[in-house]
C-alpha cells in the first residue's frame, strides 16, 4: 500500500490543502508533503492524528476489499449430474445465483431434458455449442442446432430437451437453478 498516495487522495478528496492538514493536525506543512511522497513515515500516533483529521480511522484507512475474482476456470465449476433427466449442469460462475443472471454449461444426454419450469419473472438465453437442442415453450416447439442462440422470456411453461444429445450455454436472468 502507497500511505503517502492514500494520504493525498484522502486530504484532496476532503478538501483540503497541506497547509490546512498541516494545521489541523498541528504538524508542519512539510512534514505532510514529505508523507505524501514517501520520503517519511509517521508514527501509529501521528497517522492516527492525521487520519482523525480527515475524518477515518486507522481500520478504514488500511481496509482493502478482497480481490474479486474475475476468470473461471474447470476447477472453479460446481457441477450435478441428473441421471433421471439425462443431463449434467455446471455452473460456470460459482455462486451465480447471487447475480442478476446465472450461466450454466447444460449438457444433454441422447433423449435427455430439463424439469419444467413453471412460469416466471425473468428471459432465458442459450447458444448451442454441440448438437440440437428443442425449446419447448408454451405450446410451441423450436430446435436450436450447434452454432445457433435462442430467447425468451420466462413467462411461459418452458423446457428444453434433445433426442440426440447438445451442450450449451444456458443465461438465466434472474437466477432459477
Amino acid at each position: 500500500m502507497d500511505i503517502g498516495l492514500k494520504l493525498k487522495e484522502l486530504r484532496i478528496l476532503k478538501g483540503l490543502t497541506q497547509e490546512e492538514l498541516a494545521d489541523r493536525a498541528e504538524l508542519s506543512k512539510g512534514f505532510i508533503s514529505q508523507l505524501e511522497r514517501n520520503l517519511t513515515s509517521p508514527s501509529i500516533a501521528t497517522l492516527t492524528d492525521i487520519l482523525q483529521c480527515l475524518g477515518s480511522t486507522l481500520s478504514e484507512f488500511f481496509y482493502e476489499p478482497p480481490e474479486e475474482q474475475i476468470v473461471f476456470g474447470k476447477s472453479d465449476y460446481f457441477e450435478k449430474y441428473d441421471p433421471e433427466l439425462k443431463n449434467n449442469i455446471k455452473w460456470i460462475i460459482p455462486n451465480a445465483q447471487k447475480n442478476r443472471m446465472e450461466p450454466i454449461l447444460l449438457t444433454l444426454e441422447a433423449g435427455g431434458e430439463t424439469y419444467p419450469d413453471t412460469p416466471h419473472e425473468g428471459e432465458e438465453f442459450g447458444y448451442v455449442l454441440q448438437g440440437t437442442v428443442t425449446i419447448h415453450l408454451g405450446g410451441n416447439t423450436y430446435r436450436a442446432k450447434k452454432g445457433e442462440s435462442f430467447y425468451y422470456t420466462a413467462d411461459k411453461q418452458h423446457r428444453l430437451s434433445s433426442k440426440s444429445g447438445a451442450t450449451l450455454i444456458w443465461i438465466s436472468s434472474p437466477p432459477n437453478f
